[in-house]
């Protein structure tokens, strides 16, 4: 996208931002939004706005741990601000995947792990952080480490489709029109 903030980006007459909000908000107690720019314009939303604790934008586990510092609850869910089509019951999906033995729920298209739509424990927050000082960034590699259930959403292939070009937001725009986001 040009390096532009994706997250106001604008599409069909909102920003990606308002969408991912509209359909988190009733699913959470709270929302935190995870950015390093455009803080105060994230702000707006009168919600609480967190850049990354550690330097160097060292992408999206950075964020997560920075959520899980950031949390007033044991639970917190991870989605990007590229998918205006999150669905309705996403974190009740994922937290059915939760178990005393499984503290991180990840979705599944059927295909592939989507390891930014997530629900973790911030008690994983240690284990988290040392991971990303001894270098490491994938975060398949630190899911893979701890147990973890895969959600299926093979049932809502939407949920996934993310925006990266301008050419793939005239594609999402098009499938807007004459659906209720």
């Amino acid at each position: 996208m040009g390096g532009v903030d994706k997250g106001l980006v604008p599409l069909a007459g909102r920003l990606l931002i308002d969408y991912v909000i509209d359909r988190l908000a009733p699913q959470v107690e709270t929302i935190i939004i995870n950015a390093n720019r455009n803080t105060e314009r994230y702000r707006q939303y009168g919600v609480d706005v967190i850049g990354d604790q550690i330097g160097g934008y060292l992408g999206p586990l950075a964020g997560m741990l920075s959520g899980m510092r950031a949390a007033k609850t044991g639970l917190i869910v991870t989605a990007p601000c590229d998918s205006p089509f999150l669905p309705p019951d996403l974190v009740e999906r994922l937290q059915a995947g939760l178990s005393e033995s499984t503290r991180i729920a990840v979705a599944h298209d059927g295909e592939r792990m989507q390891p930014v739509f997530s629900l973790l424990d911030v008690a994983l927050a240690d284990s988290l952080s040392a991971y990303l000082d001894s270098g490491e960034r994938k975060i398949d590699r630190w899911f893979a480490q701890r147990p973890h259930s895969l959600v299926n959403f093979s049932d809502s292939p939407d949920t996934f489709l993310n925006i990266n070009t301008p050419e793939q937001c005239r594609e999402v725009e098009h499938k807007i029109k004459g659906r209720s986001v």
